[in-house]
């Protein structure tokens, strides 16, 4: 399949799964435009180092919010499991 970031035509095998490689690609062209356009940076290759600088702060950040969420949905699991554990017994 053929997709276009920053005015570059890439060749990729998209494995059955064209629509979301297709949406990837739209989302790295736009960072890169926007990039592009704040920064007046032309160099694509510098351009591309920055939206993946911008790309990976956003995956950090939403790591960084999964795992604060992880802990206490975690602890409550665990609760309503033990919880569950005790009704049994008790029901033996």
């Amino acid at each position: 399949m053929k997709i276009e970031i920053f005015d570059q035509a890439y060749n990729v095998n998209a494995d059955g799964n064209e629509e979301y490689l297709t949406e990837l690609a739209a989302y790295v062209d736009k960072k890169m435009r926007a990039i592009s356009e704040s920064t007046q940076i032309v160099d694509s290759v510098k351009v591309a180092v920055l939206a993946a600088l911008n790309i990976a702060d956003e995956n950090f950040a939403l790591r960084q919010r999964t795992q604060k969420l992880e802990g206490p949905i975690r602890q409550r699991m665990e609760k309503c499991v033990s919880m569950v554990e005790k009704a049994l017994e008790q029901a033996n």
